[in-house]
């Protein structure tokens, strides 16, 4: 007899008296003669289908359910539940991770020139069950249709372009990219592609470098221009402008003083008009005082005050006529001259010291 069955064994132990654990323990089933056996391997089987219906999903990774292989669902981060397997299993994937693709391929551009292209491409895994049943390989998948994009983008793309200006083309690529994942149904999604370098084959590297410093010198002659055009062109227009506010002022001034004479000269008309004798000997003095106040005054050796009036014009020499009108006594004698040439300017040499003046 069982040692729980009751009145049997040992007294005192009975079903009402156990705890909750020992009651469940005792209403499991039991086959044959090993009761307490059985019961135990019940408890490990209960255990084990807890364990196994449970699944925790880290935060970083999707859980794909497949039910007798074909799927059933996604599971989200958190704890899920399950059936047991073999019913269903769990494939977890880890959806966050960046992973990167980084290759070197010989590109041939559109002007037929062959460039080393440097590629680098992150990606991420977008859709699970894709990823895992999309496509056979989607990792594959990826580097081949990397490949098959940039190459498709760098032959529409002259050499110039893919040397100097690949941004264009890298997100014009990533967009190819992202297309033809899609249709290979691998449930991938391209974070980033950038092309960080582009360079020509080794045989004709010092060819390219020359080209490439021919350009670096056109860019800095351009700047150098651009600089000093933005330097000169103020500078011009400043003195552009003083020389136009010069002439404004200048016309202002010419047509003012105009203006003046024009109403000076009728005032005078007027007054000629009243007096003619006052007026006529009024701008005859007036005339003599400018004339006095514009030439020189010569001091001659007998204490006459003569004016000296050249009677030469602005271009050239004055007629004969005049040249015969000037007298001698008007022509000052030269500082420094010797006694011959007051004789030959027809005056008497002056006494010089005490001995011309005994004599």
């Amino acid at each position: 007899m069982a040692w729980n069955t009751p009145g049997g064994g040992q007294p005192g132990r009975s079903r009402g008296n156990g705890s909750g654990l020992g009651n469940l323990f005792d209403r499991l089933p039991s086959f044959g003669g090993g009761g307490g056996n059985l019961r135990w391997l019940w408890v490990v089987l209960a255990l084990w289908l807890a364990f196994n219906c449970f699944v925790l999903v880290a935060e970083q990774q999707r859980g794909v359910v497949l039910r007798f292989g074909q799927f059933v669902r996604t599971m989200q981060p958190g704890p899920n539940l399950k059936l047991p397997w073999p019913l269903e299993r769990v494939i977890k994937v880890n959806a966050t991770e960046i992973k990167t693709f980084s290759d070197t391929v010989p590109v041939l551009t559109r002007d037929e020139n062959i460039v080393s292209v440097e590629i680098n491409v992150q990606y991420r895994i977008g859709d699970p069950e894709l990823y895992l049943f999309g496509t056979r390989s989607a990792d594959d998948v990826l580097k081949e249709a990397t490949l098959s994009a940039v190459r498709e983008q760098v032959g529409r793309s002259e050499l110039d372009t893919v040397l100097g200006a690949r941004n264009a083309l890298a997100v014009s690529s990533k967009q190819t990219l992202q297309r033809a994942l899609q249709d290979y149904r691998t449930g991938l999604v391209v974070t980033e592609l950038n092309l960080p370098n582009a360079r020509p084959p080794e045989e004709v590297k010092p060819a390219f470098d020359d080209v490439n410093g021919a350009q670096q010198d056109k860019d800095r002659l351009k700047n150098e221009a651009e600089a000093y055009a933005s330097k000169i062109v103020p500078e011009a227009r400043g003195q552009a402008a003083r020389v136009r506010t010069v002439a404004e002022g200048y016309r202002a001034a010419s047509i003012a003083r105009a203006t003046g004479d024009a109403e000076r000269f009728s005032l005078l008309v007027e007054q000629y008009k009243a007096a003619p004798e006052v007026t006529r000997k009024r701008l005859w003095l007036e005339t003599v005082q400018e004339v006095l106040a514009e030439n020189r005054k010569v001091v001659g050796g007998d204490g006459r005050q003569l004016i000296y009036v050249p009677m030469a014009g602005a271009t050239g020499t004055a007629p004969a006529a005049a040249q015969q009108a000037i007298v001698p006594e008007l022509v000052s004698p030269v500082v420094g001259a010797t006694p011959a040439d007051s004789v030959r300017n027809g005056r008497q040499p002056r006494p010089q010291g005490r001995e011309e003046v005994q004599r």
